[in-house]
């Protein structure tokens, strides 16, 4: 045994990391990372294919998981010490979940359905086709908890620990609309549907007639929220210091990353089944080149609800807030002029024009 690898048994581990390790199934990596096309492989926890992707600035508390379910299958029954966000990229099928009292309550999903699973809560999911596949992405706390207890056998072998359901509507797609100011308003629920439909409220501080909406899913620390541009805009830049997934709903768009001081841009081209990672306090914008508006959901942990994290806070309460005023905002007027001229053209290709010089009274 080498000096280095008896170091790696002794200091500096990651638990998370050997776990993943130890699955035996495709690790992909990446700064942004198209889920749908994933290399995936049999594994004995779903009784499924599956895959890990490892996005650039996940963090330490965050992992993305796809799991594959054949057509007229099933994943084995599931329970878990973790917290998840389910994104339904292809197929339809369902979930049937088990509530405290033994009771059972299932609930039908399909492509741009989004849902959580209440911790500990025992679950299955069925594919609903006999001839079509299901791909779906877990964001989930799994890298937290692993860290915190380095056991497999306490994690995923159930516990006396009682899930949070809340309302039964909760599972039917229903939910309770929380109004808080723009940018805080949350959509309380389990389950939406779809995330095509789902009612946003204006943004304006995030720019260019943006609207969003945040998700409570299952009283978790899970974070979800969705955000959409009118056509021909972009939104502010941004930083924070804490790991978000951004996830295309729409082709036709691109993000940009950089960190202070690059002098030049890293680029993310908007597919449908694309997860964009946004890396530790390196700045990001999202831009609409379609001829129609552009939605995305976004999916991390630290919600409004329960941040989880100091850092966290001060992300929510800085994220719509000039970096000039001590917020993690870059306001348009101190953008890099190559981000609009990039963006001109981009539209043009697309066959209609930018109108973001309109909106800011630049024309």
């Amino acid at each position: 045994m080498s000096e280095a690898t008896h170091e790696e048994q002794l200091i500096f581990r990651d638990p998370y990391i050997e776990w993943a390790r130890r699955q035996s199934i495709p690790i992909t990596e990446g700064l942004g990372v198209d889920v749908l096309a994933m290399e995936t492989a049999p594994w004995d926890r779903t009784g499924t294919p599956a895959g890990i992707a490892h996005l650039r600035g996940r963090g330490d508390f965050t992992t993305l998981i796809a799991v594959d379910i054949p057509a007229g299958g099933a994943t084995e029954p599931q329970q878990h010490l973790y917290e998840e966000t389910i994104h339904v990229l292809s197929g339809q099928g369902s979930t049937a979940i088990e509530r405290p009292d033994g009771s059972r309550q299932s609930f039908e999903w399909g492509a741009h359905s989004v849902f959580a699973i209440p911790m500990n809560a025992k679950h299955q999911h069925f594919n609903g086709s006999g001839s079509k596949p299901v791909r779906m992405a877990s964001t989930n706390s799994l890298p937290v908890m692993m860290k915190l207890f380095r056991n497999d056998d306490y994690i995923f072998g159930g516990s006396d620990f009682r899930p949070a359901f809340g309302e039964e509507k909760y599972f039917t797609g229903d939910g309770d609309f929380v109004r808080i100011s723009p940018g805080r308003h949350l959509w309380e629920t389990n389950f939406v549907p779809d995330l095509m439909r789902l009612e946003l409220h204006e943004w304006s501080a995030r720019g260019a007639g943006g609207s969003s909406v945040f998700l409570v899913m299952a009283d978790s620390i899970m974070h979800s929220h969705i955000s959409e541009m009118p056509v021909g805009t972009y939104k502010k830049a941004h930083r924070h210091d804490s790991d978000v997934y951004v996830w295309p709903l729409d082709e036709g768009g691109y993000t940009l990353l950089w960190y202070e001081g690059d002098g030049d841009f890293q680029r993310v081209d908007w597919r449908y089944g694309v997860a964009v990672g946004t890396p530790l306090m390196m700045y990001h914008q999202h831009f609409n080149t379609r001829p129609d508006r552009a939605r995305y959901l976004a999916t991390g942990m630290g919600g409004l609800r329960y941040p989880f994290t100091e850092q966290k806070t001060n992300t929510f309460r800085g994220v719509d807030v000039s970096i000039k005023d001590g917020g993690r905002q870059l306001e348009y007027e101190d953008e890099d002029p190559r981000i609009r001229e990039l963006f001109q053209e981009e539209c043009r290709a697309w066959g209609h024009e930018s109108r973001m010089d309109e909106l800011l009274g630049d024309g």
